[in-house]
């Protein structure tokens, strides 16, 4: 079957699920995060592309098992091993009642690169196009600079804007600033914008002329509850319908509560440790010295690199810390996504080969360290850095916790003020590609490479074999070079894999949702629950 034809089938299985009459009715959710910007080319973060995924569409979308939808784009298909063909939806307008052309996705893949100060940019997705040929209003021909096997799935984490709304005096168009207002805040999706008070609530309001499948609720209210017990009790007194990520401690009594629904999914997001490789001497290092007495950077040094692995117990943290909501991870993607390999594991818990990795690499004694988390960002983020501090301090590295709210600690991230910080990422494409290019490839922000990588890792054989894959249309061939790049940055150990996520949603009973591989909460997919059947 081809890509196209079941990514119709997908659309058709999911118009069934989500089609119902829309009822005049308000949904409160809780976010463990608030986006740091409305802009949807600012910075490519899970709280960001969430919300912006209930504004606009892109031109191929995701179901709730990361496979490709149609959205804006109704089929595609290469034209040669560099061009590709897109048919867009006819009859689409955007919320202000202009009409989607191909003009808009032009603007919207040119503007890409034009944001500035973006932290982490979408040309990882455009970085490949050198040509866009519009050939009538709803056919758009991209050529590439090398084949690109996985452009379809690029494309669906970009959001296609309207070139009439955010057109401005800026290169860019309206500026992040002004999109922050909600001035050019435009798109085609199924809730157009409302307001945005920072740290309080984004509210939203139903799109009653989106093309696709009307959402079951007339107006959205987001409001930012960091503090995952401070969900729970919100949702339990009434004052939000659906909450993300419950505290693991809490699901045996969610579960037994009859005015509590749960949703579950195995997620594509891996929790890891980056390490600067780059700086020297690096931050929150303050006292490792070379034999001159100058202050340098261990984590520079691969044994250091495999002790602070080994310290790790992986098991522990899941089955203790993540109570089972959990799988310990060797690789950037679980088996048997695309490119990874059934033999790699975790790197076993081995407390007393880190303290001789540590002496043979001249810390006999240690060194101390600072590790970066976000609390609140991630399923039990901040219990999960203690618990690692505390097996580094074990082994002689003496590890202090600096935990921040989310858009600070990413602030602090995207500006390298961390020796060592945790961090997830989700991928988006279900493809090993995407991990890798975005956090350990050698960045390049012209290319598009390691957007993501503020360890500065940098790995030139790992660079090749990635390289080659990402232009190798063969799947054979792409998943064999995947599989060899990754195993060269986990040997190297270049970044540290600890888990891969379990994601819950809980809800008010009445309620349903689909679980999704990558961890979004999405509005227009929450349902009235059917009612059972006897």
């Amino acid at each position: 079957m081809s890509l196209v034809r079941a990514a119709g089938l997908f659309l058709v299985s999911i118009a069934i699920a989500v089609a119902m009459p829309a009822a005049a009715q308000e949904l409160k959710i809780g976010l463990k995060t608030e986006p740091s910007s409305l802009d949807p080319q600012y910075h490519n973060l899970g709280p960001n592309n969430q919300i912006a995924a209930h504004i606009f569409d892109p031109l191929i979308a995701k179901d709730d098992k990361q496979l490709p939808i149609p959205a804006l784009a109704t089929s595609w298909k290469t034209i040669s091993d560099t061009v590709w063909e897109f048919k867009l939806r006819p009859n689409v307008k955007f919320q202000d009642g202009s009409p989607f052309t191909a003009e808009d996705v032009v603007f919207t893949f040119e503007r890409a690169a034009k944001v500035p100060n973006s932290p982490s940019p979408f040309t990882l997705v455009t970085r490949q196009m050198t040509k866009l040929e519009i050939v009538d209003p709803l056919t758009l021909r991209v050529t590439t600079s090398a084949p690109a096997p996985l452009l379809p799935l690029d494309l669906s984490a970009l959001p296609i804007m309207s070139r009439i709304a955010a057109k401005g005096g800026a290169p860019e168009g309206k500026t992040t600033a002004e999109l922050n207002r909600g001035d050019g805040l435009i798109g085609s999706g199924p809730f157009k914008f409302v307001e945005w008070k920072r740290g309080a609530e984004l509210v939203l309001a139903r799109n009653d002329s989106y093309w696709g499948s009307k959402p079951a609720w007339e107006k959205v209210t987001f409001k930012p509850l960091t503090s995952a017990p401070s969900r729970v009790a919100a949702l339990l007194a009434g004052d939000v319908d659906m909450i993300e990520d419950p505290p693991t401690a809490d699901l045996a009594k969610l579960r037994k509560d009859p005015k509590v629904a749960l949703a579950e999914a195995v997620s594509s997001r891996v929790i890891y440790i980056a390490l600067d490789q780059f700086a020297e001497p690096s931050p929150g290092i303050p006292d490792a010295k070379g034999a001159d007495g100058k202050a340098r950077n261990p984590l520079k040094d691969k044994k250091v690199r495999v002790a602070l692995s080994l310290a790790i117990d992986r098991k522990g943290i899941v089955d203790k810390i993540m109570e089972g909501v959990g799988l310990p991870a060797g690789d950037f993607l679980p088996w048997p996504a695309f490119g990874t390999s059934k033999t790699t594991q975790p790197d076993r818990y081995d407390p007393a080969q880190a303290r001789k990795l540590l002496a043979e690499a001249g810390y006999p004694t240690g060194f101390s360290i600072t590790l970066g988390t976000p609390n609140g960002r991630y399923i039990n983020d901040l219990k999960v850095a203690q618990a690692i501090a505390a097996m580094w301090t074990r082994v002689g590295i003496k590890t202090e916790v600096e935990a921040t709210a989310p858009p600070v600690f990413f602030k602090n991230r995207d500006e390298f003020k961390y020796s060592a910080y945790l961090a997830g990422w989700g991928s988006d494409s279900g493809e090993m590609s995407n991990p890798l290019r975005s956090l350990v490839a050698t960045p390049n922000r012209e290319r598009g490479m390691g957007g993501t990588n503020r360890g500065r890792y940098s790995n030139p054989a790992m660079d090749a074999k990635l390289e080659e894959a990402m232009r190798t249309v063969d799947d054979k061939k792409r998943e064999a070079l995947l599989q060899e790049a990754s195993k060269l940055v986990v040997s190297d150990n270049g970044v540290l894999p600890l888990h891969f996520e379990l994601s819950v949603w809980a809800m008010r009973r009445g309620l349903a949702y689909i679980g999704r591989a990558d961890q979004a909460t999405l509005a227009q997919f929450v349902t009235p629950a059917k009612p059972a059947t006897r």
